[in-house]
């Protein structure tokens, strides 16, 4: 009963990070429009997706501390990124080609370039970076300063669009919401909760960036909180229980469920891009965020935690696992990167094929964690590729 009573919160907080985080976009957009496509979807829209990951680690090192929050963050950010980088291209395809728009989704080789390239060299990063048992307030902020260098790569890769096409002109003439501004807010929809029937502007803009901000944090606190009691021995819901969780680190609870509540927003964009037509935007924003929650979701947390709190001193255990989980990220990146740039456009085999690869890490999370022995012997085989690559 009580496992059941936290799926349905998780299920719950998926669904107001989804609907909080479409009042985030639609500021982040107006703030950056005159970004070119492809630039836009790995950064605002990135970036706008991404607050849950960012939020989520975050609230992992501040209501679990040191060992269990930076395993939670890790879990969910390293998660995020292989469930954006399989799960969102795949429904992108499998929404645009089962719709019968196209036959193959054609992204520019420019864009899967330079975007899978950075993701790469920013986990590699993260790879080498992060190898002891011991984090320190440097490690986030080289992890921070690696975006900031995707960034002038992105920038300096853009081109001019000043006669981008006014795509948002024709909302104006869409009728507004006949209910009250106190009802919008409750039903979450918080653009016009916020703004009302005034027109978006830049100043009404910030106030809806920073409201769909606070309420994407209180329901990525929830998410936590829930991971947290599905992981424990036992656990009470709202002076209801005590219920009986699973009884396993927090770190597994997070690679799975916590990530795939946090990239819901990333998904609904990317699908959003791709039936626009905009598959530049809708791809580059999976490998965008996935940029993002590696290096700035969990780099900053990091930073910050350690700024105030002093090192992170990490279990043997935990340890471990970051390190497996950090080359496996690598893995699957690279193996999904080149199904993405192989061939032809990207149609329902590739589609099929990024499944099967997140369906399989899946099945190997659950191994670890229940001592399958297909799974701890591939985990010995990622840990000594692991130890050549770094010599550690």
């Amino acid at each position: 009963m009580g496992i059941l009573i936290c799926l349905l919160l998780i299920i719950a907080t998926m669904v107001i990070i989804w609907r909080a985080s479409d009042g985030f976009e639609t500021a982040s957009e107006l703030l950056g429009e005159n970004l070119s496509d492809g630039v836009r979807g790995a950064t605002i829209n990135a970036i706008a997706s991404s607050m849950p990951e960012l939020f989520t680690t975050l609230f992992f090192l501040v209501v679990l501390k040191e060992t269990e929050g930076f395993g939670g963050g890790l879990g969910t950010t390293a998660g995020s990124a292989i469930f954006n980088g399989m799960i969102i291209p795949a429904v992108v395809i499998l929404a645009v080609v089962g719709a019968g728009m196209v036959q193959k989704v054609n992204v520019s080789r420019k864009v899967l370039y330079r975007d899978g390239i950075s993701l790469l060299v920013a986990e590699a990063i993260l790879i080498f970076l992060i190898g002891g048992d011991t984090l320190e307030w440097w490690h986030g902020a080289i992890l921070m300063l690696t975006y900031g260098a995707y960034m002038i790569v992105l920038f300096q890769s853009m081109t001019s669009e000043n006669e981008r096409e006014e795509e948002d002109e024709d909302d104006d003439e869409n009728e507004l919401p006949s209910r009250s501004r106190l009802a919008s807010f409750f039903i979450l929809d918080l653009e016009h909760a916020v703004i009302g029937k005034n027109e978006l502007n830049k100043k009404n803009g910030w106030l809806l960036l920073i409201t769909s901000m606070i309420v994407i944090g209180a329901a990525c606190l929830l998410l936590v909180k829930t991971c947290e009691w599905i992981g424990s021995e036992s656990f009470s819901v709202f002076g209801l229980g005590p219920f009986h969780g699973l009884n396993i680190p927090v770190i597994f609870v997070s690679v799975v469920l916590a990530s795939a509540a946090t990239s819901v927003p990333d998904t609904i964009i990317s699908i959003r891009d791709a039936r626009a037509g905009n598959y530049d935007d809708a791809v580059s924003n999976a490998i965008g965020s996935n940029i993002f929650d590696v290096c700035f979701a969990l780099g900053f947390p990091l930073f910050i935690f350690t700024i105030l709190n002093g090192p992170i001193h990490l279990s043997p255990d935990i340890a471990t696992f970051s390190t497996e989980l950090r080359t496996l990220l690598f893995g699957l990146s690279a193996v999904a990167i080149v199904i993405y740039v192989v061939g032809q456009g990207m149609g329902r085999g590739k589609a099929l094929s990024l499944l099967a690869l997140y369906l399989f890490f899946t099945l190997y999370i659950v191994g670890r964690n229940y001592g399958w022995d297909w799974a701890d012997g591939l985990s010995e085989q990622i840990l000594s590729i692991n130890s050549t690559i770094t010599g550690r």
